[in-house]
């Protein structure tokens, strides 16, 4: 977030862009964010992780669909995590460092390597088709708040602003859950930026 040294202005800025960084480099893995996958073939996001577990020697990550974490979570129940080989396993750590990145502008640009999880470049929500549902971080002059969710489209609200309705996270899940409707904030879509 950028603005003028000697003036109260602030302009957003897009926040900076989510590394991944190997599990066995990371301590605690409790409730933090992965992505598993295997080098050459692909991704998978939208996960959390719970501490590793050895069998037989080796470590392995208990990894959940968000969905079901956040179920287990916020419902104090058992679910069921399957067992990922902790070299497999990737943490998404965001990267502290404001508008350090822009999203590429044409395919080629965009090419990556298959070796590890790809860098994720927040994308400006005004440049975003079907925003609801998706992961997004809403910036002010103080942080970057991320785990958060679109929970509309852009509309223009009684003042004429055009603006996203967006909730917490676990208000997020527990409405698909629990069916109770998230507590939602309206926020200025010139703050938001999707993951």
């Amino acid at each position: 977030m950028t603005g003028p040294a000697d003036s109260d202005l602030w302009f957003p800025a897009a926040p900076g862009p989510v590394r991944t960084v190997p599990a066995t480099r990371r301590g605690s893995l409790r409730g933090r964010r992965v992505v598993t996958g295997t080098p050459g073939r692909g991704w998978r996001y939208d996960l959390r992780a719970d501490d590793p577990v050895e069998q037989d020697g080796r470590a392995f990550v208990p990894v959940l669909a968000e969905h079901d974490w956040y179920r287990a979570e916020l419902d104090d129940t058992d679910v069921f995590a399957p067992l990922v080989p902790v070299e497999r396993v990737w943490v998404e750590q965001p990267d502290a460092v404001a508008g350090a990145e822009e999203p590429a502008a044409n395919l080629l640009s965009r090419l990556v390597t298959m070796d590890a999880p790809p860098l994720r470049i927040p994308v400006p929500a005004r440049d975003v088709p079907a925003l609801t549902g998706r992961r997004i971080v809403v910036v002010s002059p103080e942080a970057a708040r991320r785990d958060v969710r679109a929970a509309s489209e852009p509309y223009e609200n009684d003042d004429g602003t055009i603006c996203l309705s967006v909730c917490a996270e676990p208000d997020w899940y527990r409405w698909a859950f629990a069916g109770r409707p998230a507590d939602c904030t309206e926020v200025p879509v010139y703050l938001v930026w999707a993951e």
